[in-house]
């Protein structure tokens, strides 16, 4: 560490420029270089402690009561690691944090990622620019569960804003994409997991900013092959005119697979124990939820006007060798012409979020915040992401010294 601290220094300059005062930005140099640092623990009191200058009484300050604003060095950092890795996609995802106590911002009862069940924690939904190569996250957002809507002594403990509402991850997802996108980024690929890929309306939103995903589907999802066209029944002479419909009813993904599917061999990358390799299918489909249905007669002018006729999507499907049935289904609103060795590459280059977040949680401390308030969280994840992002420029610059 004490190598790089010339980096690290200009690192500072440049990614906490928005802080006002000097001091600000020796403290936040100060606590990236804790987190950097071995040791167990990366809370404050533990990290005051093995560093040279630590002081534990000015670090919690800086964390939990100075005001600076989080927003600007996550534009900055977003800015330098875009032009530095070229994501090829950027993956939206959540991440949870266990908690034992109920008076952490955003703490609640819900599904925690972490332990694999229902829990007390903290969700937050996260965006990382990535590559098979690298990646980091871009930009956070704390989830609000309902419970906190309305109980204004926790909401007054935790210092939480009054503007911050219990909103839907999909809907905090799409403000953080869209926050990026007005920050002048060129948005790649979104790709995501089901949790999000199954929010028809999520999808939806992303083709109306003309933005492209590939993204994990349930496979109760209903749809119909491309081929069927809808048509008009006859008028009975009574009520309003009969609207255009499908003979055949919409079905689950799996019912779409039959044995026509032409399944074709696909390496996507490789991994460390050999070559990344499954077989994969592309369907031309027409999804037929009743979202898909209401967007669609909405694009038309209303229910009177519309055509009946259901966009189309690809649908790309896995199936092993020696799997009975399929394992993987992803929705994507790029045409079935792209090559499907492209499709799968985006489709499964999630797993670097799972490299991110083992980097952050076991390496940089992300999950080991001890304060109770909004800002503190922020702040504290605005940190441990400027910390990824340090390392993972020095490890792109192969003449850059790294830690031993």
């Amino acid at each position: 560490m004490e190598r790089l601290r010339g980096e690290l220094s200009e690192f500072v300059a440049d990614v906490f420029g928005s802080l006002p005062r000097r001091d600000q930005r020796r403290w936040g140099e100060c606590y990236l270089r804790g987190l950097m640092l071995d040791g167990r623990r990366k809370s404050i009191q533990p990290m005051a402690e093995r560093l040279p200058d630590g002081n534990m009484q000015a670090l919690q300050q800086f964390v939990n009561q100075s005001p600076w604003e989080w927003t600007p060095v996550r534009r900055r950092i977003a800015e330098r690691l875009c032009e530095a890795i070229a994501p090829q996609v950027w993956v939206v995802d959540d991440v949870s944090f266990p908690k034992c106590g109920t008076a952490s911002a955003a703490v609640a009862r819900q599904y925690c990622g972490a332990l694999g069940k229902r829990a007390n924690c903290q969700v937050a939904v996260s965006v990382h620019a990535a590559t098979d190569a690298a990646s980091c996250p871009l930009e956070w957002e704390l989830f609000l569960p309902q419970e906190w809507v309305h109980d204004d002594r926790r909401r007054q403990r935790a210092a939480i804003p009054e503007e911050v509402g219990h909103v839907s991850k999909t809907h905090l997802a799409l403000g953080l994409l869209d926050r990026l996108a007005g920050q002048g980024l060129a948005v790649p690929v979104v790709v995501a997991d089901a949790g999000y890929g199954r929010s028809v309306t999520f999808r939806l939103a992303l083709e109306e900013r003309g933005w492209s995903y590939v993204m994990a589907v349930d496979p109760k999802e209903i749809a119909r092959p491309a081929a069927a066209e809808p048509y008009q029944p006859d008028y009975g002479g009574l009520g309003p005119p009969t609207l255009p419909r499908y003979r055949e009813t919409a079905r689950p993904l799996p019912d779409l697979v039959n044995d026509a599917t032409v399944f074709q061999p696909v390496t996507w990358r490789q991994g460390s124990k050999g070559t990344m390799t499954s077989r994969f299918a592309v369907l031309e489909v027409r999804p037929s939820g009743k979202e898909a249905t209401r967007t669609a007669q909405e694009k038309a002018g209303g229910r009177g006007r519309w055509n009946g006729v259901l966009p189309l999507r690809t649908l790309l499907v896995e199936q092993p060798e020696g799997a009975v049935e399929p394992t993987g289904y992803w929705m994507t609103n790029l045409p079935v012409t792209v090559p499907i060795a492209d499709l799968v590459r985006w489709a499964k280059m999630r797993w670097r979020i799972e490299h991110d977040y083992r980097e952050l949680k076991h390496g940089l401390g992300l999950d080991h915040f001890e304060g109770r308030t909004w800002r503190g969280w922020h702040h504290h994840v605005t940190l441990v992401t400027a910390a990824q992002a340090f390392l993972t420029l020095r490890r792109l610059d192969p003449k850059a010294p790294m830690p031993a």
